[in-house]
């Protein structure tokens, strides 16, 4: 199975861009339009608000009380923008100051409050990593603690980097086909947040972090609700007709050709895509015998030739490796394939209880974008006894992993953050063994459920979304969740379910999947109490198997039995964006509902 670069397409389209001047002009036209409302509805708003002024004041025998003082058109459009927020007064108090500096009346473009909206967070987490430096570290593991969470508010400050460059670089008219890289982006950050936080113990600097990081993670969720609020008044605006509408938000299937590729693509980048080898080439051979150009899997990854360009291959032979790896954030468009995930299997056995953090517990961590995997097995072999102990951890954006294996107890896939593809893979464990706060789809794949302690209970998910404005979560399309032999024994005294809330804006859709009869008639499973139970989202459609009677399900507010039309927002297109990169990287696929 070939996987394509994506790099010669980015450039191709930015080269393109100089022959789209019909379309830049229109898009001008349409933002100036919208521009233009907003200044009217500012003008009129301060008209009726001095009018009605006025007109109280009318007949007093007082003396005329002094105007009130006009507001200003861009006050009116901070507030405006502010409306769909949850932290109204964060947002309107943190907009303001960061237009105060322009000196005209004149209502700002939305793409500068949006650049703003998202600046203020950058902003806020420097503050938050100053007030850090004097904290003060009593046990290592405090200070364990704190190495990772500096290391989580840096990728948080890069993705935000990230999303003020993408705004800053594009025309208004252009947000609304943006909104999805924003979403992804900020929804990293909002994770990293809570990540940084979580890996703290119960007491007073968990706390004092918590509240330094208050404002940022308040202007975060500010700044997606904003990012959907600015998507939402151009897709008004952008009305044409149907070909015109999916040119702009191509994210459904219908904007697909007969070859499978998007209808917005060239004719060269459609053939650059279709003319796959007939194999992968790799760039270098990892072998644990000596056969190939080196014996580990970390030696190739450090042996990359800075600045490569290009996908670069790895192909790992059979054996098993025993080694810790980590593919860093700098290592973009990395494949690694291996003999099949039997054969080829990387193993470790790091663990909570023996006193590593959870974060750093992964065999093998995925980071940089682009990356996939093909064939490979992944192991955390610490056991049920040992609790939290991941197997993969995968941060990296637009990531694949096809045909693998993920075998471990206690979370044992920690699908971390940003957009993630798993096709015909199988993943073992015991309690949240599928967890993290991505936006992950799993297609064709096998959930094994393996026999837990005795006094435990066994759980496949555990999302991790904080905040209703992120756009993530897991879901389970077409997929067959049953009991592996060391569990089907005993699977009518322990108690299984589907999964339990994370946290409290978790969700979690099981679709046209066979759900095995170790699954408990309530399905779902609370994490303390009624905490997340109106918040979450958790949703099934159209499944079968002895454990999929949704007639004894738990009363939650939160849980949904749905519809084709709302299961279909949750398919590969428009959940994960994956109409253009899943499809380009000539993996099997399957789009909208089976």
């Amino acid at each position: 199975m070939a996987f394509q670069d994506f790099d010669h397409i980015s450039e191709r389209r930015k080269n393109e861009r100089k022959q789209k001047v019909k379309k830049r002009i229109i898009i001008a036209l349409v933002s100036t339009v919208a521009i233009v409302l907003l200044i009217a509805a500012a003008i009129c708003s301060v008209m009726y608000s001095n009018h009605h002024s006025d007109h109280s004041n009318n007949g007093s025998s007082s003396p005329q009380a002094k105007p009130e003082k006009e507001i200003s058109q861009s006050q009116k459009a901070v507030k405006m923008i502010c409306a769909p927020t949850d932290y109204k007064q964060t947002c309107e108090i943190s907009l303001s100051k960061a237009v105060s500096s322009n000196s005209s009346t004149a209502a700002p473009e939305p793409k500068d409050l949006l650049k703003a909206a998202i600046s203020v967070v950058a902003n806020e987490i420097k503050i938050a990593i100053n007030h850090t430096s004097s904290f003060k570290f009593d046990t290592p593991e405090l200070k364990g603690a704190f190495e990772d969470c500096m290391l989580l508010l840096e990728d948080a400050m890069e993705e935000l980097n990230d999303s003020i460059s993408n705004v800053a670089g594009q025309s208004s008219g252009k947000l609304n086909s943006n909104t999805p890289d924003l979403n992804n982006w900020l929804s990293a950050v909002m994770s990293y947040q809570q990540t940084c936080i979580d890996g703290f113990p119960e007491g007073e600097l968990k706390s004092s972090l918590e509240k330094a990081l208050k404002n940022a993670r308040e202007l975060t969720s500010n700044a997606l609700a904003i990012i959907n609020q600015v998507s939402s008044v151009f897709s008004k605006f952008m009305q044409a007709p149907p070909a015109a509408n999916r040119l702009l938000l191509s994210n459904d299937h219908s904007s697909l050709g007969k070859d499978g590729l998007p209808t917005w693509m060239t004719h060269e980048d459609r053939r650059m895509l279709k003319a796959q080898p007939a194999k992968l080439i790799p760039n270098v051979i990892v072998a644990k015998d000596g056969s190939g150009k080196f014996t580990s899997i970390s030696a190739a990854l450090a042996a990359i030739p800075p600045n490569y360009q290009g996908r670069y291959i790895i192909y790992v032979k059979e054996g098993i490796y025993e080694e810790y790896v980590t593919v860093t954030q700098k290592m973009v468009n990395i494949t690694m394939y291996g003999d099949g995930s039997q054969k080829t299997i990387i193993t470790g056995n790091k663990n909570f209880v023996d006193g590593t953090r959870t974060f750093q517990t992964a065999t093998f961590a995925a980071l940089g974008d682009g990356f996939m995997a093909q064939s490979m097995g992944f192991r955390n072999t610490a056991g049920p006894e040992k609790h939290q102990a991941v197997a993969l951890r995968v941060q990296a954006d637009r990531s694949i992993f096809l045909n693998c294996r993920m075998e471990g107890y206690q979370d044992t896939l920690y699908a971390q953050t940003h957009r993630q593809f798993y096709r015909s893979c199988l993943i073992t464990g015991t309690i949240d063994f599928i967890f993290g706060d991505s936006a992950a789809i799993f297609q064709n794949c096998v959930m094994y459920v393996r026999r837990p302690l005795d006094n435990q209970q066994t759980i496949v998910t555990a999302q991790g979304r904080t905040d209703r404005h992120e756009t993530t979560g897991i879901v389970i399309q077409n997929c067959r969740i049953l009991a592996d032999a060391s569990l089907e024994p005993d699977k009518t005294k322990i108690k299984s379910y589907l999964g339990r809330p994370w946290k409290e804006f978790s969700r979690t859709i099981i679709m046209q999947s066979e759900i095995g009869d170790l699954i408990h008639p309530d399905g779902w499973l609370p994490w303390d109490k009624d905490f997340g139970l109106k918040t979450l989202y958790y949703a099934e459609f159209n499944n079968k198997g002895p454990g999929a009677s949704v007639a004894a399900r738990v009363k939650w507010p939160g849980l949904k039995v749905i519809n084709k039309d709302e299961a279909t927002q949750y398919t590969v297109g428009p959940f994960i964006q994956g109409d253009s990169w899943v499809n380009a990287a000539g993996v099997p696929v399957h789009f909208g509902l089976f």
